[in-house]
Order: C-alpha cells, then sequence, then structure tokens
C-alpha cells in the first residue's frame, strides 16, 4: 500500500526523500503506518504546530522498542488520529511525557484516553508534565479538571482518575519541578530512562526531554527559545535530537521569544555532539523555507539532518 505523499516525504540534505514508513493493513482493512520492529524506532505522529491550514498533526512523538509503543511525547490535535494510524496502542505504553500545556502539544489528550477504555490496560500509566503557573496549571491540576468528577471537563471519564473496584487503568500524572539547570532523572523502569531539564518557551513552563532506551539516546527539545543551555547538556551524545522549526532564520519579537531559529538549533545540535537532527513542528512560516533553514543548521552542524513529517518512522537502532 502507498503512504499518502504528505506522510511519505522528507527533506534530507536539501533534497526529497522517502522516509522509512511500513505501511499495511489491520483486521478492518484500515491503513496502518507501522514503525515497530526489532530495534527502537522514532515515529512522528504530528509534524505540525497549530495552524490547521499546514494539513499537518500537532506535535507528538512515539518511541517503539522491539516492536511495541514505549513511549509517547506530546499528544496534540490530530496526533490522536496518527496514534491510531501507527498502530499503536496505550496499553503498551510505559509512560506519557507532556513538553508544556499549549493546545497543539496536548488537545487530543482525552481523545486518547477515551479511546483506551476500549482497551484492556490495567496498570497505571504515568503523565509526566511541567508544573504551573500564573497562565497554566500544573500537570497534576490539568489532568484533574479534564477528568476529575465533580467539575472537570470530561467527568464523566471520572474512572480514569479515581477507579472504582473494577474499573479502568488510573493516570498518573506527575508535575516536574526543576531547578534552572538541573537534569533530573525522573523514570527508570523496564530499561527506559526519562531525563527532563527546564527549557525557556516564553512565560510557559515547558520542559525538554531525553529517553534512554535499548542502547540508544533520543532528545526531544520541546518547544524553546534555546537560550538557558540545558538543551545541549540534556542531547550530549544523543543518537538523534529532534528539534523544533517552528520560526524561520531572523525571527523577532514574540517569534524569537518562544522559539529557536535554525542557527541556533544548529548550534545547539553540535554543542551535544547529537549524531543526527530530525526537524519538526513545522509551521507554515518555515513551510517551504528547507534549504534556507537547512544552510543555517549547516553553519554549525554537518551531520544528517531531516525535516519530518507526520507517521514518518526513523529506525535509530
Amino acid at each position: 500500500m502507498r503512504c499518502p505523499p504528505f506522510t511519505r516525504l522528507s527533506v534530507k540534505l536539501g533534497l526529497i526523500v522517502c522516509a522509512a514508513c511500513s505501511w499495511s493493513a489491520d483486521a478492518s482493512g484500515a491503513a496502518v503506518a507501522h514503525c515497530g520492529g526489532t530495534g527502537v524506532g522514532l515515529q512522528v505522529l504530528g509534524s505540525g504546530g497549530p495552524e490547521l491550514q499546514g494539513q499537518r498533526a500537532s506535535s507528538g512523538y512515539l518511541l517503539w522498542w522491539n516492536d511495541r509503543a514505549r513511549v509517547l511525547v506530546d499528544i496534540g490535535g490530530g496526533a490522536a488520529l496518527r496514534f491510531g494510524q501507527s498502530g499503536a496502542s496505550v496499553t503498551e505504553l510505559d509512560v506519557i511525557l507532556l513538553t508544556h500545556l499549549h493546545v497543539d502539544h496536548v488537545g487530543d489528550l482525552p481523545a486518547l484516553i477515551k479511546s483506551s477504555f476500549f482497551e484492556d490496560r490495567r496498570e497505571s500509566l504515568p503523565v509526566y508534565g511541567p508544573p504551573g503557573n500564573g497562565e497554566f496549571p500544573a500537570t497534576t491540576s490539568f489532568v484533574r479538571e479534564l477528568f476529575a468528577a465533580p467539575h472537570g471537563a470530561f467527568r464523566y471519564l471520572s474512572e480514569f482518575v479515581a477507579p472504582p473496584k473494577g474499573g479502568s487503568y488510573l493516570l498518573q500524572p506527575h508535575d516536574v519541578v526543576l531547578k534552572p539547570h538541573e537534569l533530573h532523572l525522573l523514570f527508570d523502569r523496564q530499561g527506559i530512562r526519562v531525563t527532563a531539564a527546564t527549557v525557556i518557551h516564553g512565560d510557559v513552563p515547558a520542559l525538554a526531554y531525553r529517553i534512554d532506551l535499548g542502547g540508544v539516546g533520543i532528545a526531544f527539545s520541546g518547544d524553546t527559545d534555546g537560550n538557558n543551555g540545558n538543551l545541549q547538556r540534556l542531547a550530549q551524545g544523543a543518537d538523534a535530537l529532534v528539534a523544533h522549526n517552528a520560526v524561520p532564520e531572523g525571527a523577532r519579537g514574540v517569534e524569537r521569544a518562544l522559539h529557536m531559529p535554525p542557527s541556533v538549533i544548529g548550534r545547539i545540535a553540535h554543542e551535544a555532539g547529537a549524531r543526527r537532527l530530525i526537524l519538526s513542528h513545522r509551521m507554515l512560516r518555515t513551510l517551504g523555507r528547507e534549504e534556507e533553514t537547512a544552510t543555517a543548521i549547516r553553519a554549525s552542524f554537518s551531520g544528517p539532518l531531516t525535516f519530518a513529517n507526520d507517521l514518518d518512522c526513523f529506525p535509530i537502532k
């Protein structure tokens, strides 16, 4: 089965290439973009930002290990559908990681959890994310305000935060409260280690993550201006760095205060010694400017560079 064009094509070193994406059909005949198999694979569920006109799902990533989807990083608008298209199951997940609570990073969490009602998960599912401030709730409050009775927005799903006897599995939200330059190991189970650091995203509490599993390390920048030095420390020697290409070179004002331009992405990838760089969170203001972006990155970083699309699969090891 052919992959739809927007899922198959990536830009690598300035050239259009086909990303590794194995499509099949499930029992209902629906197309499944599988990223499993032996070893570790990174699948991009959503490669876009908040704009619907980009025709991309918002941020979301899956890490597969030995044919199981083990780690979910963000679940923005449209990413829940991509999760289904990937063939993944919430039952298999070990952990959910939220970089921050902007809609384009967490908007599909209720859809994902509702879908899991029809699975057979029994073990609790940890959810890690940032603490709150005056504008944003903490992750623990966010999950409660979505699902908890009596006032949650989707309180009919309250069993996911306070399950009755014999009910569904329990979501376990955690606020990741860190010192300014702390690298903190927050999860270490079943061969999966997750380390977090704070990053600057304007006034939005935000985190970057590094996941080590199966002998490889993969770092996720989340949204950040790249200016506090934590990302390059977190991503030291990473086999892959997933960075967000949300603004073009020369961005100013609010755009620059929220996101890192290509030259900063390249510098951080170089300083981290990352083995490959994958650009995602591709917004309308950066789409079509791939050559310009690659040129700015190449001033510092010479390793493999790929522009991601929805459902792309990257074998890491």
